[in-house]
């Protein structure tokens, strides 16, 4: 805490030098001064960001915090996970964290153009591959394969076969695909999400909506991520579990 404290001092005094030669946004300077902080080495990995904490160092509110942490998410040095907040991005979760941001990037673009292209008959092939997946339990391995059969069909409506190459690329680097073990609940919620975006054909919602889905995940799988590898005594106290696959 102190160390944050002391960092934030030190970087909001370097920032004002910045002011004088550049317009910045409040939000900006923020972005910034966490930033440097990482950069530096002052913020370690894991560091929980508190937004009330951080508005009083800076002298703003708490919405140009809040627009910072979202940037510096964007840009992979910072992770929201569930029950914490915003922390500084761990070491060891920087490539699976830099597979997400791809991820949100190119999917909500396929999205955005399947919003423009897609047909009748796509939305209704849409709604069978829903149907069916909804009907399969939450551990029933059919569901990755289902899951990555309606992603892709809306990908596909794209008409684009360069953006689909390159998700195919991205989906089998992950070794098949994604593998989320978040509540198949709450997956199925934001498909139908994405489908209704669709039926509308309302392209940024659709966009928004896929990029959600794919950093809510990450922000799950971050914070089911054990903190080190297990010790024998925790690998016999903790029995493992079939994982749940949805995106």
């Amino acid at each position: 805490m102190e160390t944050l404290r002391a960092g934030l001092g030190t970087a909001t005094a370097v920032l004002r030098a910045h002011i004088d030669t550049e317009y910045l946004s409040k939000s900006d300077v923020v972005a910034k001064g966490i930033r440097t902080l990482i950069q530096e080495g002052e913020l370690l990995p894991g560091t929980v960001l508190r937004q009330r904490e951080l508005a009083e160092r800076f002298g703003v509110s708490p919405t140009p915090v809040r627009e910072a942490l979202r940037q510096l998410e964007a840009e992979g040095f910072v992770t929201n996970e569930l029950h914490r907040g915003a922390t500084v991005i761990r070491t060891e979760d920087a490539r699976l964290q830099e597979n997400f941001l791809i991820r949100a990037q190119l999917e909500s673009l396929a999205a955005s153009l399947a919003a423009s292209k897609v047909t009748d008959e796509d939305l209704e092939q849409l709604d069978d591959l829903l149907e069916r997946l909804a009907a399969c339990p939450s551990d029933d391995p059919r569901r990755t394969d289902l899951n990555r059969r309606f992603h892709f069909a809306i990908y596909e409506c794209a008409r684009s076969p360069v953006l689909l190459s390159l998700l195919n690329l991205l989906w089998r680097s992950l070794d098949g695909g994604p593998r989320i073990s978040r509540s198949a609940a709450e997956s199925s919620t934001q498909h139908h999400e994405l489908l209704e975006a669709l039926r509308k054909r309302e392209a940024g919602l659709a966009a928004e909506v896929t990029r959600r889905h794919i950093l809510d995940a990450a922000a799950f799988s971050a914070a089911h991520v054990d903190d080190g590898p297990p010790t024998n005594s925790r690998r016999k106290a903790r029995p493992k579990r079939p994982a749940k696959r949805a995106q």
